[in-house]
């Protein structure tokens, strides 16, 4: 199991009280680190290079983003009522290594097949082509399907989603193309309002809402019949994953009741359909997630499944 992080991605702030911050990596980091079964081989994620976010987002958007970096002090990119997801002095460097983990991830993926873990921050499903939202600024997943796509001429990579919250961006930039196949689990309604199953894009696009209250054992029901079934019917070379343990019963962000055991189950489904399809070919990215020992027992139970070769 490879891991991709790096310093620059625990220096991003985002003021005091904000929930998506620099414990929330330190916690997932020291909890690999501690587990005798993991075995992780940690690699610094470099830095991206523009040829390569500039698959998914216009330069020019990017340049504005850097532009609005403040000297000091934080400056929010979004409008009320979502005014959350801000830029600090340590940021450009935090956005670009999130993003060079899943192209180096990608590499590695492709040359050893091993599967990778990207542990960073800022996340990136809410950033659509054009805008930053939800805490993200480029979508790192989306980079690296994209890179994956023109280096290795992949024709159908899957993107599987179970952050409680529904990654618009990600859907919004691979609406209108089925060679990206998306599929979401998430609460609804929630942030960002987005996801409902009638948005289906040119029939790659899968949604599975999920009501407030749900427990494991339905949401793993709803899982296998609202993702993991069109994912194994599409067939893909690559599975990557948005992995937001935010749906957990303990997280202060959302209201689904899941347990940490259950994102082994999860995970171990999908898992099952990359070692059909794809020679088990996966890599994950890390999203949501704000309890910080909900955190640490998640991502564990992920990355046990993830190293199973079932």
């Amino acid at each position: 199991m490879i891991i991709y992080t790096h310093n620059d991605c625990l220096k991003k702030f985002n003021g005091p009280g904000h929930p998506e911050r620099r414990e929330r990596l330190e916690s997932i980091i020291s909890s690999i680190k501690l587990s005798s079964e993991i075995n992780a081989i940690f690699k610094e994620a470099p830095i991206a290079e523009m040829e390569n976010i500039s698959l998914v987002h216009p330069r020019k958007y990017i340049e504005e983003l850097f532009k609005n970096i403040p000297l000091e002090g934080l400056q929010g990119v979004e409008k009320e009522p979502y005014a959350d997801t801000m830029l600090c002095p340590d940021s450009k460097n935090a956005i670009l290594r999130s993003c060079g983990a899943g192209i180096a991830a990608s590499d590695d993926l492709m040359k050893t097949n091993e599967r990778v873990f990207c542990a960073i921050r800022p996340p990136g499903h809410h950033a659509e082509t054009t805008r930053a939202n939800g805490f993200c600024f480029i979508n790192n997943i989306a980079v690296a399907a994209r890179y994956l796509q023109k280096k290795y001429q992949l024709n159908k990579i899957a993107i599987i989603d179970f952050d409680v919250h529904h990654g618009n961006g990600t859907q919004e930039i691979f609406y209108k193309d089925k060679s990206v196949a998306y599929a979401s689990s998430h609460e609804f309604p929630l942030f960002p309002g987005t996801g409902s199953e009638e948005e289906v894009g040119l029939g790659n696009i899968f949604n599975a809402p999920i009501k407030s209250g749900t427990n494991g054992k339905d949401f793993i029901k709803i899982f296998e019949n609202k993702i993991i079934k069109p994912i194994d019917k599409f067939k893909p070379e690559v599975i990557l994953i948005s992995a937001g343990f935010d749906a957990h019963i303990n997280d202060p962000l959302a209201n689904i009741n899941l347990e940490s055991r259950d994102y082994f189950k999860i995970t171990k489904k999908i898992v099952e359909i990359a070692n059909i399809h794809c020679k088990g070919k996966i890599i994950s990215f890390f999203e949501g997630g704000y309890d910080l020992t909900a955190l640490s027992e998640s991502i564990n139970e992920h990355l046990l499944a993830l190293k199973t070769h079932i």
